[in-house]
């Protein structure tokens, strides 16, 4: 298994690093032009700062990359981002950018979404392996089963431990040995982003392309025993959205849509909806992530008014 330590900004950190439960957060870059193949989903990102304190100081688990604009990174993750406000978060951005001040500007960042995120406190912090050059600029690429990589492992796991942490990377295993991947689950920001990505960022019934009016559905309610999970979500406009939510709109086990006369009863109107009515929905090219038919029938069953 291999990590990457990754400079990571300071406010960034100490914002995160204060009391609180966060289960996922976004480890952003404000350049959207790259891409991220350093690590596999399940592996680690360690956090370390820029100098002078040149420490290692906590880290998460890779889950998704994406690039995506500022705003919608804010409405996804909020001050899971590190900032308090999405101002402040802008700010940084044009900072790091050295871009002028400009409150309407919308940006493309870079977005390392990491799960079940760890903090240390300043007494734990870690020097960083003897061979992470000061000139790195974004990081550095460990393996974690050999040499100075493992050292680092085997010190973060330490810490952990003694630390009651409630996150290491072999739950259900010893502390020690060979790093393993972990499946992970998913935040709703997180959810939100992966199924945006998952759907080409189209509107799965209409095509429509409109990032700001495109939301993550699930298919069953997390509050009516749903889950975070791909195939529990479908990338919906924000109308459709609505209207799936409140049983005018329902997708059957054949990938169908269907369009309740209720629409019609209910507010003497839906022609435009109507017409939607035995298409097919646009499917992710991965089957492992395509609607679980258990679901949908769950959803055609259950809320969809007849």
């Amino acid at each position: 298994m291999k990590g990457f330590v990754a400079i990571t900004d300071a406010d960034w950190y100490r914002y995160l690093s204060a009391p609180g439960d966060a289960d996922e957060v976004n480890f952003w870059r404000p350049s959207g032009q790259s891409h991220f193949r350093s690590l596999q989903i399940g592996e680690p990102l360690i956090f370390k700062l820029h100098y002078p304190e040149n420490a290692i100081v906590g880290g998460g688990f890779f889950t998704h990359f994406s690039v995506l604009p500022s705003r919608l990174a804010w409405d996804a993750f909020g001050q899971k981002n590190g900032a308090a406000s999405y101002e402040e978060m802008r700010q940084r951005i044009q900072k790091y950018r050295r871009a002028t001040a400009d409150p309407h500007a919308e940006y493309s960042i870079g977005c390392l979404i990491l799960r079940e995120p760890f903090f240390f406190s300043e007494q734990d912090w870690l020097a960083p392996p003897s061979d992470f050059s000061r000139n790195i600029v974004q990081g550095k690429t460990y393996d974690l089963t050999i040499g100075a990589g493992r050292e680092l492992w085997d010190a973060i796991q330490a810490r952990l431990l003694r630390t009651s942490a409630h996150v290491v990377a072999e739950p259900a295993g010893p502390m020690y040995g060979a790093p393993t991947l972990t499946r992970q689950r998913l935040g709703q920001g997180t959810f939100r982003v992966i199924v945006t990505d998952v759907y080409r960022r189209r509107c799965a019934i209409t095509a429509e392309k409109t990032l700001p009016v495109l939301q993550a559905a699930h298919i069953r309610p997390v509050s009516d025993g749903g889950t975070h999970r791909i195939v529990n979500g479908v990338l919906l406009r924000s109308d459709l959205h609505t209207l799936f939510d409140r049983g005018y709109v329902t997708v059957a086990p054949d990938y169908r849509v269907h369009v309740s006369q209720r629409l019609k009863v209910d507010f003497d109107n839906g022609e435009n909806y109507r017409r939607l009515e035995g298409s097919t929905i646009s499917l992710p090219d991965q089957a492992e992530h395509r609607p679980d038919p258990l679901l949908l029938e769950w959803h055609s069953d259950t809320v969809f008014l007849r």
